[in-house]
């Protein structure tokens, strides 16, 4: 897919072509191609981080003004977190441009997850930068926001590692396990998997840049996995 492409499919217009093009620039393929001329994207995604945030914060405080600060703090990560971004930047085609290594490109599975949802903040970030706040607003509520209302219907704000370990003990009489099955990546940008055990049974696994979120993402995908989300 084109740069081109990309445009007519997500309804945006970049003025500055440069911007939208780092957007999907992994810092993988700048190591393995350092006379590129490129620059990754981990700079739109410090940006684009800040503008989501303010974006989803806004429409949830108007959206919801009865609600407390925790239940939209809830609300907010739900919708923020790897895993959500990662779904809603590969069914928008971000997957078809990123430049990866060649041993990332491979990964599908990580691709799927937090290089995606670090792609979809950078190009936020990119968008802001090229037509303004308004622009990103109007691509994060078309994307992004329009999942919010699934999202707490199906209490998936909740926190699914206190909830799984709720519904294992109802039913099971025991309290999940959560062990590191592999970790790769230099200190600074670990990515964990780790699977989450009923007894000596591998329910799920997840991903993420720390164990606490790929503990999360497995409880999450081990509670669709056993059909109690939502329950």
């Amino acid at each position: 897919m084109t740069l081109k492409d990309f445009e007519q499919y997500n309804n945006v217009n970049f003025t500055d072509k440069t911007l939208l093009e780092q957007a999907f620039i992994h810092r993988s393929f700048i190591n393995e191609n350092p006379r590129s001329g490129l620059n990754h994207n981990e700079r739109l995604e410090f940006l684009g981080d800040a503008v989501l945030e303010l974006v989803v914060t806004e429409y949830l405080y108007t959206k919801y003004p009865h609600q407390n600060e925790g239940d939209l703090t809830a609300y907010r990560s739900a919708l923020v977190n790897a895993i959500t971004l990662g779904e809603v930047a590969e069914s928008f085609m971000f997957n078809d441009m990123m430049k990866l290594s060649k041993g990332e490109a491979k990964d599908v599975s990580r691709a799927r997850s937090s290089i995606l949802a670090d792609a979809y903040e950078a190009f936020i970030g990119a968008l802001y930068l090229d037509q303004g706040y308004e622009k990103a607003k109007e691509f994060i509520t078309h994307t992004l926001l329009i999942k919010t209302e699934e999202i707490i219907k199906k209490g998936l704000y909740k926190d699914a590692k206190s909830f799984i370990q709720e519904k294992s003990q109802e039913i099971y009489g025991f309290t999940p396990m959560y062990k590191v099955i592999n970790q790769e990546g230099p200190d600074h940008d670990k990515l964990f998997n780790v699977g989450v055990y009923f007894g000596e049974e591998l329910i799920a696994e997840g991903e993420g840049k720390s164990k606490q979120e790929a503990e999360t993402s497995a409880a999450k995908k081990a509670l669709e996995k056993k059909g109690w989300a939502g329950k």
